[in-house]
């Protein structure tokens, strides 16, 4: 698990450079996947740990201040929230050892696709709550580095326009994440459990 995290780290921080940063640019984070995948695999301490590590990692490499350390709190959030998840719907989010498989085939065969449905629905669900939630973290943060340093560490942080007119900073921040999380949450949340489903079918999770 030490080795996962440590790989996952690793890809949080490129995905993160590669489309956010100087790569094909896009306007996405990409910074959760492994830790997704992780905290399905292993659980929440090694969930937690991956996505502290990513922000350690990541930051120090573009580092602007000490204020961006604080966005590990997104990190960490994610995995607290994806690890949650994956105890309510431990049927649909967890992974059966291949002696089970054998065992209940045709179980299995005669509900595959309601269980890939429901996987589906769930992971849609947990994308949104996902976004929703660290959209207002992310904002929270950059709002409160925004009031105590200085304009230019503000704006590294800060990802509103003027485009939204007069809204309180606090909002402003929020609502301004919501798009680009959308569409981050909903692709980082399939990949992580994608990886996280091919890696369970040679290890059953210890949750």
């Amino acid at each position: 698990m030490f080795l996962l995290c440590i790989f996952g780290t690793a890809l949080n921080v490129i995905f993160n450079k590669v489309f956010a940063g100087s790569g094909i640019g896009l306007p996405l984070y990409m910074d959760t996947v492994l830790t997704i995948t992780v905290t399905f695999i292993g659980g929440l301490f090694w969930g937690c740990l991956t996505g502290v590590l990513t922000n350690i990692v990541g930051h120090t490499m573009s580092f602007w201040g000490w204020e961006g350390y604080l966005f590990s709190l997104c990190n960490i959030l994610t995995a607290v929230i994806t690890w949650k998840f994956s105890r309510i719907f431990i049927s649909e989010l967890t992974f059966m050892s291949d002696k089970n498989k054998t065992e209940n085939t045709s179980f299995f065969k005669s509900r595959r696709l309601d269980n890939i449905m429901s996987r589906i629905f769930i992971l849609m669900l947990l994308s949104f709550i996902l976004c929703f939630a660290i959209s207002i973290m992310g904002g929270l943060i950059a709002s409160f580095i925004e009031i105590i340093k200085t304009p230019q560490s503000a704006n590294l942080a800060s990802q509103h326009s003027d485009f939204y007119g007069r809204l309180p900073l606090v909002l402003k921040e929020i609502v301004s994440r919501i798009p680009i999380n959308i569409i981050d949450r909903i692709i980082s949340v399939f990949a992580g459990f994608g990886i996280a489903y091919v890696i369970g079918k040679y290890k059953t999770p210890k949750l």
